[in-house]
């Protein structure tokens, strides 16, 4: 007789597996992905270590799976404001605050996201990430086209150059030495700083005018 799991088994064990997730993205998000191991979580969970085996075969894929559910928030938190009324270039720099404001809120996190040593599996939620990212640019970018507020432009080409643009911006700010710089009362750039410096420059490589980037009244995080 072939043994099949009932329905309130699957369930269960669905709801485990998110829990081992969870638990999973707060270790990363609190002191990274080298953080993460599986006895450490296994101890997390209250579960021996082998039980974890039934729902992820290995760290690799563990870690990748927690890549792509934080990955995925910041993707449709930015595409949320990319899609949202308005001029494309407003729009552009109403995301490019937000992502860096969400990444100031949560930076251990957001470091380790954009820029932490990886397993393999990881790199490669990394890059497919990557292109989720440039893909909502492109859109933005063919709509200011259109619109006449950028000049023409290889939009695929100029995507990728924003995202590797925002990426490089914030790993410095956000690494662990500038973090504990600024615990330390080290003097260090602000969030308004970068904000500002990433809006100019990203609006300055679309094309878009100068009368779109006015800045709006700082609202800075320590």
């Amino acid at each position: 007789m072939v043994y099949r799991q009932t329905q309130a088994r699957l369930q269960k064990d669905g709801e485990v597996r998110e829990r081992i997730l969870e638990l999973a993205l707060m270790r990363v998000a609190d002191r990274g992905f080298a953080a993460l191991t599986m006895q450490t979580l296994a101890e997390d969970a209250g579960i021996a270590t082998g039980s974890l085996y039934r729902h992820f075969r290995g760290k690799g894929e563990l870690a990748a799976e927690v890549f792509s559910s934080a990955s995925q928030r910041e993707v449709d938190a930015l595409a949320e404001v990319l899609a949202a009324p308005g001029r494309a270039a407003e729009r552009l720099q109403c995301g490019l605050r937000q992502f860096a404001a969400r990444a100031w809120g949560s930076r251990q996190l957001a470091f380790a996201l954009i820029a932490e040593p990886v397993d393999p599996e990881v790199d490669e939620q990394r890059l497919i990430y990557r292109e989720a990212y440039a893909a909502l640019f492109v859109q933005l970018l063919e709509q200011g086209i259109a619109q006449g507020e950028f000049p023409a432009q290889p939009v695929h080409l100029v995507a990728a150059c924003l995202v590797g643009a925002i990426a490089e911006a914030l790993v410095g700010p956000l690494s662990p030495p500038a973090r504990a710089a600024r615990d330390a009362g080290q003097p260090g750039a602000s969030l308004a700083d970068v904000s500002d410096a990433l809006v100019h420059f990203c609006l300055r490589a679309v094309g878009a005018s100068l009368s779109a980037m006015q800045t709006p009244a700082k609202e800075d995080q320590p």
